[in-house]
């Protein structure tokens, strides 16, 4: 009888480590996810461009296999590559967070870029440019690998945004994080486009197969209303990538302690501000410390423009044998 409720105890003291750590996976996947919702939010907004301009019958199809390639790029090659380096060489995880993030802000400064020169030739991509030539097969299948490019760009930063927001050293409880975190991204992700792709769709259903009015009227409200909210997400997109960048470059600069006077000045800015409104101290210093990260993201993003333009995109230009595209 001594031996059972010892065996007993064993299994109800191996239920709690369990439980705990069930715990600890959920409190670190909620941080890591936390700190990653910037990037989060600019993909959200980039990936809708991808599926425009295709049957509606093919949209969904087009998403899935986008999402099977984020959980790809996510799942079977940066959560081991990470893992590695954090591993064996977690001196460069750092730096290549701050690649990530001047990437970022090279994007959103470049968005404003085109926003406010009209002159200034857009943007183009492969998949646009295959759009002339009149293969609609071939175009689809330029989106969804162009999609996926930019995907793992925005997942190797959220996958190490995570990674650095993970406390223990346990190898095993940093790859469930990053595997739940990678994995419950996607699914919001991708579910939330699929959602905005075919709202008009379910508007264009109720304005004109609805019985009751109200309901005709919703259905003409979500038609007039997507351009809107794909706008809004387009500049809610481009703040993000500037804030999340700005913040991911001032706070490497300091954590490397190669420059910490951005980072001391904003922390000081926003502390000063915080406390001439004590009621929502909180809320202010945040607001404070992603706007002065924001436009750092866009002068450090303004800076790389011409950068990027006439150094790396013309090496890469010949490296790869392909031209590139003007921006």
């Amino acid at each position: 009888m001594s031996g059972l409720l010892a065996l007993l105890d064993d299994v109800a003291a191996i239920a709690k480590v369990a439980a705990a750590s069930v715990d600890d996976v959920a409190a670190a996947t909620l941080k890591a996810g936390s700190k990653a919702a910037g990037v989060v939010i600019d993909d959200a907004a980039v990936t809708p461009k991808y599926v425009t301009g295709f049957q509606p019958a093919r949209e969904l199809p087009i998403i899935w296999r986008i999402t099977r390639g984020s959980l790809r790029n996510k799942l079977l090659i940066l959560l081991p590559l990470l893992l590695a380096l954090d591993a064996f060489l977690p001196v460069v995880i750092t730096p290549l967070l701050m690649l990530g993030g001047a990437y970022l802000c090279f994007e959103a400064a470049e968005k404003l870029y085109h926003a406010f020169f009209a002159h200034a030739p857009a943007h183009s991509s492969a998949a646009d440019e295959g759009a002339s030539q009149g293969d609609a097969l071939a175009l689809e299948e330029e989106k969804i690998a162009g999609a996926i490019k930019t995907d793992f760009i925005l997942s190797a930063e959220i996958m190490t945004i995570a990674l650095s927001t993970i406390d223990t050293p346990e190898l095993w409880m940093k790859a469930v994080v990053l595997a739940v975190v990678g994995t419950l991204i996607t699914i919001a992700v991708y579910g939330a486009v699929a959602m905005i792709v075919k709202m008009d769709d379910v508007g264009l259903h109720l304005a004109s197969g609805g019985r009751l009015a109200p309901v005709r009227a919703l259905g003409r409200g979500l038609l007039r209303g997507m351009p809107v909210l794909l706008r809004v997400l387009s500049v809610v997109g481009t703040a993000a990538m500037a804030w999340v960048g700005g913040n991911i470059v001032v706070h490497g600069l300091e954590v490397t302690h190669l420059w910490a006077l951005p980072y001391e000045v904003i922390r000081d800015l926003a502390a000063k501000a915080a406390a001439m409104v004590p009621q929502v101290a909180g809320l202010v210093e945040w607001l404070v410390t992603a706007a002065l990260d924001g436009v750092i993201g866009v002068l450090l993003g303004a800076l790389l423009i011409p950068v990027v333009a006439k150094v790396i995109l013309p090496l890469w230009s010949k490296l790869s044998g392909k031209a590139h595209a003007a921006h």
